[in-house]
């Protein structure tokens, strides 16, 4: 037993102002405690404002209230700033901390009431957020649902409410709890606080690692780490289960407001918590940092997080989602031509390279809708439920469209990270999106089970019994067919309901979950079939998987070439054309990196090829900027068609629309350069939000020509919201119209005097130099007008606001290796291009994403640069 005491005053970060020790009576017993917080009441009444409300931290195991310190020196410096003042209280809990060590056993349910006697002796009223990480979660909200008349909302860092009975709790509590490990390695040694401090990432610094060591210098300290890891509920039996199964249970019929900041590289509180918490509390603001982990409180900016969410709920949230238009929720479904053709023996999808039988594979539509309502059908027997994640590991096929048409259907929300995000990107986007069942071919269904994918496996085709039990796998779809024989089916989703998850490519970054609605999704497919006409019974060949299942959703007869889906730059020539007869084409969809490959293998064509690809009657090339020679190169091999490269991303798949006749005209245009993308195509609305001095969109929405700035879009067909990245969500809405639907592109570019668009890069990879601010795209265009330059990225390297321009090329003939570029080749890059170059640079392959084979990292190509001008190794990027 030891009395409360104050920190020491020479601790990294904490302010020893806010440090103070409170008596508070122990609940059932005539004992006062002494418990140390940190309280910056004392510190607001000296600044003379009121506090909007009070942040209850709690911390975890073997944490303390240290690890609060940033959001008390944040938010004490916001109110002294003129902002929103919240008064921030963090505990620490008794036996923790610099808090008294009473020498007694404190399972959950006393210290839920222990907090309440603290906020009893604070005389706390309301309205007060609770926050707690870990342990200190659940504490948090056990304290939350027993005063909801001071209760305002819950925050929560990594924890967990539930442990499911089937799954083991995590490994590293595991092994804590053993009986012959408990006491050494919580008590008499300090391996369960160091091994918790190795959590961090990046690591902590030494100084930060002794703050959290400060309270717990000794056996004798470090009696509450063991107790609060002998707590852990392991079964039925524990006596702490009941009080954390009231709590789950309670939480679920909170109505409050609630946010969600995780760390998903925990080893001990997984997604699946996350998961879990956010079924009981559904309306909960989420986000993920991707690269953090179980101190994510130490790993990112959290209290900035935290503040900006109070200031929402305050002043009323910008970023709110836009309710959905009438008119979105009155389209017809995305099963409606499946509905509308089950008797037509027309064909709808046509596989060219079917996982079994003859070459090519024709479904009609009569075969696809019942496909469609059988495995709807037999979803729906099995348990699959509307709102529920199902995660398709297909490629591109017949039975990946008969899937996903099944699971819209139902109202089942399907997850589509496409395998161009690579295993790493792939098995990042599946867990993060914590899908309730996957079904997957065999090469899914194999990286899922190696790598712990988490839902329910169902398998594309039947496998022999060792298989499905190697693989977890519980359904086949002939199964679900078979259960769904009898095609009864659900009620069917709404518009407003959510319809699909699709990630985006991840080249600037981890890729992105973007939700869309099935109004939203609808309003995708009528935006297409407007802009380039396609309807039932137009054959579309797309070498783009989105293209592809949406082809029935356009009453389209749709096929996908020949080709490695994983790398578009694999289509040739040859499986265009054949595409193209098998559907008898009107419309072609291409990558750019495809349509580079097509081009350069078109001398295999036949004269029978030739002809088909003659009939083409639009095609279209989009996911990053098509140069004027190489859409005149695919041109020419569809001479009867209008060549289009639209301009969209996962987020609004159609924005603008330009075509290689529009190209040539915007030529002799002047203004600040870029790639024209065209005008915008239906309802959609364009604006701009102008830089600053610093490079940073802060102007208001603008269409004034000539002025470069963030792009912003609006459109019934722009996606409803990120996937569990509500910080995200909200930057992507800033500036936008109170009431519309606003999305930030994180393009960067200009409208000209015709209204125009022209894309000049990316938001991050805007230079700003002595000279002022510098997009890349326009002086990357003007290198590549060298005669040996193939692909030029422009980047900048040193210190923002005197960043020293930087040309990296790939040449013709290839370069052997990386380079500091061949004197005359340099100089005539630098007279070629308008700004100052410091330095050329030549490399055999500029770095680019796996989807699109064509968009270059500029901020991660910008850090090599400034290693190799360093002196670093001449390395490929």
């Amino acid at each position: 037993m030891a009395p409360a005491t104050l920190p020491p005053a020479d601790l990294d970060g904490l302010d020893p102002a806010y440090s103070r020790v409170v008596r508070a009576p122990e609940a059932g017993a005539s004992v006062d405690r002494g418990w140390h917080v940190l309280d910056n009441a004392d510190r607001l009444e000296e600044l003379g404002v009121e506090p909007v409300g009070t942040i209850l931290c709690v911390h975890g195991n073997p944490t303390w209230s240290y690890l609060w310190r940033r959001l008390v020196d944040a938010a004490t410096l916001a109110a002294a700033e003129g902002a929103d003042a919240w008064r921030v209280i963090a505990v620490d809990q008794l036996d923790m901390g610099f808090s008294e060590r009473t020498g007694t056993r404190r399972p959950l349910a006393r210290r839920v009431q222990d907090l309440g006697t603290l906020t009893d002796a604070l005389g706390l009223d309301g309205p007060v957020f609770t926050l707690g990480h870990d342990w200190g979660g659940v504490v948090s909200l056990g304290w939350a649902i027993d005063h909801p008349e001071l209760l305002a909302g819950v925050m929560l860092l990594n924890t967990a409410v539930h442990q499911p009975e089937n799954r083991p709790i995590p490994a590293p509590l595991r092994l804590a709890l053993q009986p012959a490990l408990l006491g050494g390695a919580t008590v008499s040694t300090p391996a369960f606080l160091e091994t918790t401090l190795a959590l961090a990432h990046p690591p902590l610094h030494a100084s930060i690692k002794d703050g959290y060591r400060a309270p717990y210098r000794g056996a004798g300290r470090r009696g509450g780490i063991g107790g609060f890891v002998a707590d852990i509920p392991v079964d039925l039996a524990h006596e702490s289960r009941a009080e954390l199964a009231r709590i789950a249970d309670s939480v679920a019929r909170l109505t409050v407001p609630a946010l969600m900041l995780w760390g998903p590289r925990d080893p001990i509180f997984s997604d699946r918590y996350l998961d879990d918490l956010i079924g009981r509390m559904p309306h909960a603001d989420v986000h993920r940092f991707e690269g953090a982990g179980h101190l994510v409180a130490e790993d990112v900016d959290y209290a900035s997080a935290v503040l900006t969410w109070l200031g929402d709920g305050i002043r009323g949230a910008e970023a709110t989602p836009t309710a959905v238009a009438a008119d979105e929720s009155a389209r017809p479904p995305l099963w409606r031509y499946l509905d509308e053709l089950q008797d037509s023996d027309e064909s709808a999808v046509i596989d060219m390279v079917p996982s079994s039988g003859p070459a090519p594979r024709v479904v009609s539509w009569r075969l696809l809708s019942k496909r469609v309502r059988q495995i709807a059908s037999g979803l729906d027997s099995i348990g699959v439920r509307k709102g529920d994640r199902v995660s398709l590991l297909i490629p591109p096929s017949a039975d990946l469209v008969a899937v996903l048409y099944a699971c819209l259907r139902i109202g089942a929300i399907v997850v589509v990270a496409d395998a161009g995000l690579g295993l790493r990107g792939l098995t990042r986007a599946v867990r993060g999106a914590c899908p309730d069942h996957v079904i997957g071919a065999l090469p899914g269904l194999t990286a899922a089970r190696a790598l712990g994918w988490p839902g329910q496996k169902i398998s594309t085709t039947t496998l022999a019994a060792p298989a499905r039990r190697a693989l977890g796998v519980s359904f086949s779809l002939a199964q679900l067919a078979s259960l769904g024989s009898d095609e009864e089916l659900p009620e069917a989703p709404t518009g407003g309901d959510i319809a699909a998850i699709l990630f985006t490519s991840g080249s600037t970054g981890p890729a992105k979950g973007v939700v869309y609605t099935h109004g939203q999704l609808s309003a995708v497919r009528d935006a297409l079939a407007a802009q380039y006409g396609v309807g039932v019974g137009t054959g579309l060949v797309a070498g783009f998987a989105p293209f592809a299942l949406l082809g029935p959703a356009l009453g389209a007869r749709s096929v996908t070439p020949d080709m490695d889906v994983t790398s578009p730059k694999t289509l040739t020539a040859a499986a265009v054309a054949a595409a193209v007869k098998a559907v008898d084409a009107a419309v072609v969809f291409l990558s750019p990196a495809a349509v580079a490959n097509v081009v350069a293998t078109s001398a295999a064509l036949t004269d029978e090829d030739t002809r088909a690809l003659a009939g083409v009657e639009q095609f279209l090339s989009a996911g990053a900027p098509v140069s004027e020679p190489l859409l005149a190169a695919i041109a020419a091999l569809m001479p009867s068609a209008t060549a289009h490269t639209p301009y969209g991303m996962t987020e609004g798949l159609l924005m603008t629309d330009i075509t290689l006749d529009g190209i040539r005209d915007a030529a002799s245009a002047s203004g600040p350069g870029g790639v024209c993308v065209g005008t915008p195509s239906g309802a959609t609305r364009v604006r701009i939000s102008p830089l600053d001095a610093d490079g940073a969109a802060t102007g208001d929405l603008t269409d004034a020509p000539l002025l470069t700035g963030e792009i912003l879009v609006s459109a019934p067909h722009v996606e409803d919201h990120y996937d569990r990245l509500w910080l995200t969500h909200r930057a992507s809405r800033r500036g936008g119209v109170p009431g519309e639907r606003w999305h930030r592109t994180g393009d960067v570019g200009h409208l000209d005097d015709s209204g125009r668009l022209w894309v000049e890069g990316r938001m991050p990879h805007v230079l700003v130099t002595a000279d002022g601010v510098v997009t890349p795209v326009g002086p990357e265009l003007q290198a590549e007008s060298v005669d040996s330059v193939l692909r030029a990225a422009i980047v900048g390297v040193g210190p923002r606001g005197v960043q020293q321009v930087v040309a990296v090329v790939e040449t013709s003939p290839e370069a052997r290796r990386v380079a500091l570029a061949r004197p005359e080749l340099a100089a005539a890059i630098r007279a070629a291009v308008d700004v100052p170059l410091a330095a050329v640079l030549v490399v055999p392959h500029l770095p680019t994403d796996i989807r699109h084979n064509s968009k270059i990292n500029r901020s991660a190509l910008s850090a090599w640069a400034e290693g190799i001008l360093s002196g670093g190794r001449m390395v490929a990027p």
